[in-house]
């Protein structure tokens, strides 16, 4: 696992903090966890994105395209 040093505004770390202890995880856990699910929803808007480029293009594949980002938001829901 990669570590990253990341600086912090006081509001921000207070809000993290409290939820970590509303949560009785470590702040770092938390923070991890609020990155990757924040990862996850950017490049799922990012597969939307496209899909609704693609799909004002008139792109040929759009249905399968659709029914890939339909996969992929039902694996969402399922974790």
């Amino acid at each position: 696992m990669a570590r990253l040093n990341l600086t912090l505004d006081g509001d921000t770390f207070t809000r993290l903090d409290r939820d970590a202890r509303r949560a009785h995880k470590h702040v770092a856990t938390l923070a991890r966890e609020i990155l990757t699910e924040g990862l996850a929803r950017r490049e799922a808007m990012a597969r939307r994105r496209k899909l609704a480029e693609d799909y004002a293009a008139g792109r040929t594949d759009a249905k399968e395209a659709l029914a890939d980002l339909e996969r992929g938001q039902l694996e969402l829901l399922e974790e």
